[in-house]
């Protein structure tokens, strides 16, 4: 089977049907959800209260009726979080709840745009919002232990006369997802990541992601990497997973190998360098810009915020169009988290 029979075809390739509402957005995923099995694997109602314990971590996940949120419907999280970057990166104001065009998240992910499709985007919505999950995890400088959901709520509008279709639903994303996308607990994913036929795979490429990154090479045994997906298949079955990526060598980013009973992730270096600093060019903050930030953030020493700002903009290759604007926004979110010093 050729890699083109093994990765589901790219169904909008024209990228330009959303950019003009994506801008230059990439797809972003956080990081604690891609170290962590908060998605159902399988595409059957998945109604079992499940408990991973790793370390000193621990997550239970509590299914509503509809069953567990899958990765599928993950395509949600992910999109958001991508506008949510995006707006960020561009120095506008952000909140938890983010707008979307149905149509425009259905070419995102790589989907069709028929009826059903606008159905099942609905039934996401509903495991996505049910699916409860408590936890010790941090994210940020926060750290929960009460329960929560993936998004608290969404709204749909649909048009009359056009068999009812979804024309945008509004999502509210959790506290939670929103400190993490806050504090910068995100990652790039491949674009042929929405290609990835299994949900397994795409599980498997997200831990590679996060656990090998830019390095060399990652190795993580068999059973572990079984564990650490969240995958129910016997070890036998999953053994037979990992060598067919190792016989097709399809995943993204990482070609993989088996060396005895140990997955081994090599980087193929298609991800873009890390730009250095003097690439990023952050304007001068004004005198009313150092004002309007004292007011922001009292008790705070504006210059070691600027500071902050500036170390922050680099890491995200953020370059600012209105710096004093895009600085009072970094300080109002500074003081939210943290209050007066």
């Amino acid at each position: 089977m050729s890699e083109s029979n093994v990765l589901l075809p790219e169904r909008h390739p024209d990228l330009e049907l959303f950019v003009c509402d994506v801008a230059d957005a990439v797809l972003k995923d956080v990081m604690q959800q891609m170290e962590h099995p908060f998605f159902s694997l399988t595409t059957k109602p998945d109604t079992v209260v499940r408990r991973y314990e790793h370390g000193a971590n621990w997550i239970e996940i509590t299914p509503s009726v509809k069953g567990l949120a899958t990765i599928h419907d993950k395509d949600i999280l992910i999109y958001c979080i991508s506008q949510v970057m995006a707006a960020l990166k561009r120095g506008e104001k952000v909140s938890r709840r983010v707008r979307v065009n149905s149509a425009d998240l259905l070419r995102f992910a790589n989907r069709g745009t028929g009826g059903r499709e606008y159905h099942l985007l609905v039934d996401a919505l509903d495991r996505l919002e049910g699916t409860r999950i408590r936890t010790n995890i941090r994210t940020g400088d926060h750290a929960r232990t009460e329960g929560f959901g993936l998004i608290d709520a969404s709204a749909i509008e649909r048009r009359f006369g056009l068999n009812g279709r979804m024309l945008w639903c509004e999502v509210v994303l959790s506290d939670w997802v929103f400190n993490a996308i806050r504090a910068n607990e995100v990652l790039t994913l491949h674009r042929d990541y929405f290609r990835l036929r299994k949900p397994l795979e795409r599980r498997v490429y997200e831990m590679a992601r996060k656990h090998c990154g830019t390095q060399k090479t990652w190795r993580i045994s068999v059973d572990t990497l079984r564990k650490k997906s969240g995958s129910t298949s016997p070890i036998r079955l999953f053994r037979q997973m990992v060598r067919h990526l190792v016989d097709h060598d399809h995943l993204p980013d990482y070609s993989v190998t088996l060396e005895d009973d140990n997955v081994v992730f090599t980087n193929r270096n298609t991800m873009q360098p890390e730009r250095r600093i003097a690439d990023v060019a952050i304007g001068p903050v004004s005198n009313l810009g150092y004002e309007d930030a004292r007011s922001r953030a009292p008790g705070w020493d504006v210059y070691y915020l600027e500071q902050e700002w500036r170390d922050w903009c680099t890491e995200q290759e953020i370059e600012p169009r209105n710096p004093d604007r895009h600085f009072v926004s970094f300080c109002i979110a500074w003081f939210e988290k943290r209050g007066r010093p």
